[in-house]
């Protein structure tokens, strides 16, 4: 909510009292409980039976994995009761990242399980503050009769079967960041037991005991969230946000999410532009800013995990900035290929030809593959990249098509080992998947000639010319 520009001189924060004023004019819309509007809650009272507590966190086991008890790593009634501030982040967090829920359950402003970026400022001394003001969308104050445009808690539920969409035109831009698209009632009781919160520990003097829902709350469409790197979708022509992957977020997906593609179907989150932008002006400390990548990998309603990534945020020259990423994406081009060329291998050698790439063990592979040499791609950008993009990637191809050579041999080497106790090893298959694999990395074949072309490396020559050139070398 505040969107005046950050602490000059150096503080890391500002002062509690100058904070506590500039909260002050927005203080009842932050209330939990009690009478009158409730923080990311309906307006009016909800009826029905309550849920747990622990159902509002959304790795909780859903009511089919509970009633069947499937349930395999997080265990229900865990979570009898929440604290106020423990209740208050699980809410947040409902809201902000909701996933499909049912019928009448809706998404959040990004949809279900979007992914956030954050700029991280490589100025001295670092702290969540600074994190959090570098990130903060800049312009001018909320006037009081627009707060029930950007928390819709302070007024009548725009539900989605009075007002099937929502838009940015019917609120005010800020409630991107306050989007309630479910429709919640926290019930709370006085803590006279001085019972702690199953979450955290901490004893409230009000504990959070159950929540109640109804369906159909405000149902976004066509918003555009500040912290959301975003696609162009085919059908549309609009902007979607990206969401969290298996496999989490890696190198694959930096240059997309920091500084967009060439062909202009995809573009960063606003904050990150903003801060490229703004941090010409601020004196950075040694080392570069970061970029911080988070959110759930969602399957509908099913959070398969919580993947957060940190990476580095180029600077804002555009000669620097272009040339980072074409070099960038040429060596990402030639990963791609080295990884799909390993996956096949590994089938290859192990498993049938109709095997899925999707299916459990060669996904496996190929997203080892991915963490095994991201160490060494960003090792290897140049950190000045202030000449042309083709000198720079004439510098990084060699070693990189070495990293990606050894990373794809010794990871094929661990998932199909010449070991005759194995049960699958057949010593024929694995020879000749192996040698296929290698005449790959060293650009030979389809797979390989396309991956020397994303380097830009020459192709290698015929195995019969090397050897011609071999026998007239040798003394008579």
């Amino acid at each position: 909510m505040m969107t005046t520009p950050g602490p000059k001189g150096g503080r890391s924060r500002l002062p509690p009292e100058v904070l506590a004023a500039a909260f002050a004019p927005i203080a009842h819309a932050l209330n939990l409980d009690g009478s009158g509007p409730r923080f990311l809650q309906d307006f009016d009272e909800l009826p029905g039976e309550p849920d747990s507590p622990e159902t509002l966190l959304i790795e909780a086991p859903g009511a089919n994995t509970r009633r069947n008890n499937t349930a395999l790593l997080v265990k229900p009634g865990r979570v009898l009761r929440l604290s106020r501030p423990a209740a208050a982040i699980a809410l947040f967090t409902l809201q902000c990242y909701a996933p499909s829920g049912g019928r009448g359950n809706l998404t959040s402003v990004r949809g279900g399980g979007p992914l956030t970026t954050l700029a991280q400022p490589a100025i001295e001394p670092r702290s969540i503050w600074r994190m959090v003001w570098a990130n903060t969308p800049r312009g001018k104050p909320v006037q009081p009769g627009d707060l029930p445009r950007v928390f819709p808690w302070l007024a009548a539920t725009r539900t989605s079967d009075r007002f099937p969409a929502t838009t940015p035109a019917e609120a005010h831009p800020l409630q991107a960041f306050w989007g309630m698209p479910r429709r919640i009632r926290l019930d709370v009781a006085e803590n006279t037991e001085n019972l702690p919160c199953d979450l955290t520990g901490a004893v409230d003097t009000k504990i959070i005991t159950g929540w109640r829902q109804r369906p159909n709350g405000v149902k976004y469409v066509a918003w555009e969230h500040p912290l959301s790197p975003s696609y162009k979708d085919n059908k549309s022509g609009g902007w979607l946000p990206v969401h969290a992957q298996p496999g989490g977020i890696g190198y694959r997906h930096w240059v997309a999410i920091a500084l967009g593609d060439h062909a202009g179907t995809r573009r960063p989150a606003r904050a990150i532009s903003d801060w490229r932008t703004r941090s010409a002006n601020v004196s950075l400390a040694a080392g570069r800013s970061r970029l911080l990548a988070a959110g759930f990998d969602m399957d509908n309603m099913k959070a398969r995990a919580f993947v957060e990534s940190e990476m580095p945020l180029p600077g804002t020259e555009a000669k620097a900035a272009e040339t980072l990423a074409n070099v960038a994406r040429r060596l990402v081009d030639a990963a791609g290929i080295a990884a799909a060329a390993l996956r096949s291998a590994v089938r290859q050698a192990r498993f049938s030809r109709d095997t899925s790439v999707d299916s459990a063990p060669l996904a496996a592979v190929y997203e080892s593959f991915w963490a095994a040499t991201q160490e060494q791609f960003f090792a290897l950008l140049p950190d000045d990249p202030s000449g042309d993009w083709e000198a720079a990637l004439e510098a990084a191809a060699p070693p990189w098509q070495g990293v990606l050579k050894w990373a794809a041999l010794r990871l094929f080497d661990e998932a199909a080992p010449l070991d005759p106790s194995a049960v699958s090893c057949n010593p024929r298959r694995i020879v000749e998947a192996r040698r296929n694999l290698f005449g790959t990395l060293d650009g030979r074949g389809p797979m390989g000639s396309r991956l020397f072309e994303a380097l830009q490396l020459p192709s290698p020559e015929p195995k019969g010319t090397r050897r011609r050139q071999s026998t007239s070398m040798e003394p008579a």
